[in-house]
């Protein structure tokens, strides 16, 4: 089955306002940047991203919250965005924080098909309010529940057009396990082969995961802050 799409605007027509999205990457690294102009030019809006951080102001999912498109944030890291801040602060913008590692691990959980979990991490702060909590060995856990998402928006760096897909270093981070967590997922690439191509061996995810598979038409692939040596 041949999953190429001709553009990232065709890849996303069909999210609807109020979408649950997934979207990779881990700062700048790996982010579907086309993917996301692609949801700003269109205008989707009242969106719930889950993400590891919130992008910059001008780039990235910052794009999203400049045009005020997102609800909801579910993500660890968001130290790195004003608008963020600002919308967060005066009650525009609703925020789940996440520890890392439990973020990492309910959207493994979600595609996997485990409902929840239990984890040590944040038991005692405010993050623990409200969830259930059982004692292990001695040990208190809480519950926490998977993340799956309508879409999930992955970048990777090569895909052959079963949707089978191959990330690059560590642009790898949150992509594999939001593709399988994903209900549709659509993966914007940097190469498309024909199918065959790829060594089995080097498929980071299999394109049973993958519904759609866009070249993107671009690549800024930022840099969140560039520290250079003195000459």
């Amino acid at each position: 089955m041949n999953k190429v799409v001709s553009s990232s605007l065709e890849a996303v027509a069909d999210i609807p306002d109020g979408a649950t999205l997934m979207a990779g990457g881990f700062g700048l690294c790996g982010i579907p940047e086309n993917l996301i102009a692609a949801l700003v030019q269109r205008g989707t809006k009242d969106l719930t991203v889950i993400s590891n951080n919130a992008g910059v102001d001008d780039f990235g999912l910052g794009l999203l919250l400049q045009t005020r498109q997102i609800r909801k944030m579910i993500s660890s890291y968001v130290g790195e965005n004003k608008e963020f801040e600002r919308q967060f602060l005066a009650g525009e913008l609703e925020v789940d924080l996440v520890p890392q590692g439990t973020l990492a691990e309910r959207i493994r959980a979600g595609g996997a098909g485990i409902p929840a979990f239990y984890t040590p991490t944040a038991y005692g702060t405010p993050v623990a309010e409200g969830k259930d909590v059982r004692w292990f060995d001695g040990k208190p856990y809480l519950l926490e529940r998977a993340l799956t998402a309508d879409f999930a928006l992955v970048k990777a760096w090569k895909a052959d057009t079963h949707g089978n897909l191959i990330y690059r270093h560590t642009a790898r981070n949150f992509n594999p396990m939001m593709a399988m967590a994903g209900r549709i997922t659509i993966a914007e690439v940097e190469e498309i082969v024909p199918a065959g191509e790829l060594d089995p061996n080097t498929i980071h995810t299999p394109g049973i995961f993958v519904q759609r598979v866009v070249k993107g038409e671009r690549y800024e692939k930022r840099i969140e802050r560039r520290t250079v040596r003195e000459a």
